[in-house]
């Protein structure tokens, strides 16, 4: 017997929809929702069952971004992505890599559903655009200029420098050496000027509201030695995970000319139920 085309291809679905979505707990849930589908489908009829699925994952993700727009607005604090372990591995496909890393999820946050939905598809999974017109229900002229908005609108927002792979450990890894001494030059010595630090309590811990900036009042609020930091791979990019009192966070972190630009905070206990176990991607 072969294996079923949804077992097959369950990492690739996965990844879109959370791609869509920044949320793993609302990925499960489409993914679920598709293969419900999925089995009251007549194979016989399904050309290619992988353009097929994805279309459904994209339609049922479509739905759930469109709903999730009133609770975003109501979202305690700043939201941002729920943060993935990943394996190192993950970065060895840069462009799978940049895709699911914690800064283009939420660059993606400010595209509308429709929009996000075909940049995904388009740009990350490289479908053809009659094949993402299908799944977004617009016509091919229409999903054309879609992408190309959403790409403007991406490229617009996304980090400025592309940095090497070591050159963002070295980097991070300076960074959670620092977290650990809780000196604050140490901070200070890492982190550029124009620095802004973005977390996310979502009601349920302790965490600034709004964006901070600049790197003495980040250094400030990070410098304190009472915590546990250790390094992992984050949405395919090096990052930490910090333990204080008891309370756990996840921190990603954006690099550009040596130094931290952006701090990602995720602290939402509800967010962070996947750093135990590395999530399988796949483009």
């Amino acid at each position: 017997m072969t294996e079923d085309p949804f077992v097959v291809h369950r990492s690739l679905l996965f990844t879109v929809a959370y791609e869509m979505l920044g949320s793993a707990a609302d990925a499960e849930d489409v993914l679920q929702e598709s293969w419900l589908r999925w089995a009251d489908v007549d194979r016989s009829q399904v050309r290619d069952p992988r353009a097929y699925l994805v279309r459904t994952v994209t339609r049922q993700a479509l739905n759930r971004l469109r709903t999730m727009s009133r609770s975003r607005e109501e979202y305690v604090g700043e939201w941002l992505p729920e943060p993935l372990l990943t394996s190192p591995d993950v970065a060895e496909d840069v462009e799978l890599a940049e895709s699911v890393s914690i800064a283009m999820l939420t660059v993606l946050e400010t595209l509308g559903p429709t929009e996000r939905a075909v940049f995904v598809l388009r740009e990350v999974f490289e479908m053809p655009y009659g094949e993402i017109a299908e799944a977004v229900g617009k016509s091919a002229a229409a999903v054309r200029q879609i992408a190309r908005r959403a790409r403007e609108h991406v490229a617009a927002r996304r980090p400025r420098v592309q940095v090497s792979r070591s050159e963002q450990q070295a980097v991070v890894e300076r960074f959670l050496a620092a977290l650990r001494t809780g000196q604050l030059q140490e901070l200070l010595d890492v982190m550029a000027p124009d620095v802004v630090l973005i977390a996310d309590g979502g009601g349920f811990a302790a965490a600034a509201p709004t964006p901070i900036h600049g790197a003495e009042l980040v250094a400030k609020m990070l410098a304190r030695p009472d915590r546990v930091v250790s390094a992992v791979w984050l949405n395919g990019a090096p990052a930490g995970r910090i333990e204080i009192d008891g309370r756990l966070a996840a921190v990603g972190l954006v690099v550009e000319n040596g130094k931290v630009t952006r701090i990602h905070a995720m602290a939402n206990p509800r967010k962070l139920t996947r750093l135990d176990e590395p999530a399988e991607l796949a483009r």
